[in-house]
């Protein structure tokens, strides 16, 4: 029987929380990973070097350009069976007429214009029938949301969605897996000591339905036991 073959993928915004473990997953899982930071060293490189080769870090400030196109460079001649995309910031409860303008640039940037960037920029890296994914929450389904607060931040998921569905549509013909993966409500510095999952349990069906899902074409919005989110 021959060798079963290594997978290969790409995490951008692996420094800590639903990034790091998910890195960590993958690797555990007999994945060769490539996790991006922001700053060199953390917990990234210590799960790296502790990895025997299976995990390596590049950094990068996913919301230049000019860092996305350079990562892309060093990572030229190299190709994924998984490209994932996670990112995210949050700047408080505040109603949307009082929010600032640069608050709402900063996290639309962040949220929903350098995910789908990153995708453009890094996309010709997956192989043919392979995956790109994105972080993306339950708090970006319109249907679901019925409970007040966090306006910007709903806002920013729902704009994310809405790219990727466009993305999805430009590269309908391209056979890979498109996902936009809702977690659940973790305890990470995003989802706050309160929330009732934490990574180490929540990440793992993550990647169950990441590897569920390799091979099947169009575009999908799923949570972490791959049922569907509505929009």
């Amino acid at each position: 029987m021959p060798a079963p073959s290594i997978r290969h993928a790409l995490v951008i915004g692996a420094s800590r929380g639903l990034g790091l473990v998910l890195a960590e997953e993958l690797a555990r899982r007999e994945w060769h990973v490539i996790a991006t930071t922001r700053q060199s060293g953390g917990a990234l490189q210590v799960s790296a070097d502790t990895s025997d080769g299976r995990l390596t870090v590049e950094n990068l400030e996913m919301t230049s350009p000019e860092q996305l196109a350079a990562l892309r460079g060093r990572l030229d001649g190299r190709r994924v069976d998984l490209l994932f995309v996670n990112a995210a910031i949050d700047r408080g409860d505040v109603p949307i007429g009082e929010v600032p303008t640069g608050m709402f640039t900063d996290v639309m940037i962040t949220n929903a214009l350098s995910p789908l960037r990153a995708l453009e920029t890094l996309r010709d890296l997956v192989v043919p029938g392979g995956t790109v994914a994105v972080m993306s929450s339950e708090q970006g389904s319109i249907t679901r949301n019925t409970e007040g607060g966090y306006e910007l931040y709903k806002a920013s998921k729902a704009a994310l969605n809405q790219l990727m569905r466009s993305y999805a549509t430009r590269h309908g013909d391209d056979g890979r897996t498109k996902l936009l993966i809702d977690p659940g409500h973790n305890k990470t510095a995003l989802g706050g000591p309160d929330a009732p999952l934490v990574p180490e349990e929540s990440i793992p069906l993550v990647v169950d339905v990441l590897e569920d899902q390799a091979g099947a074409p169009g575009l999908r919005f799923l949570d972490r036991y791959g049922d569907v989110v509505p929009w």
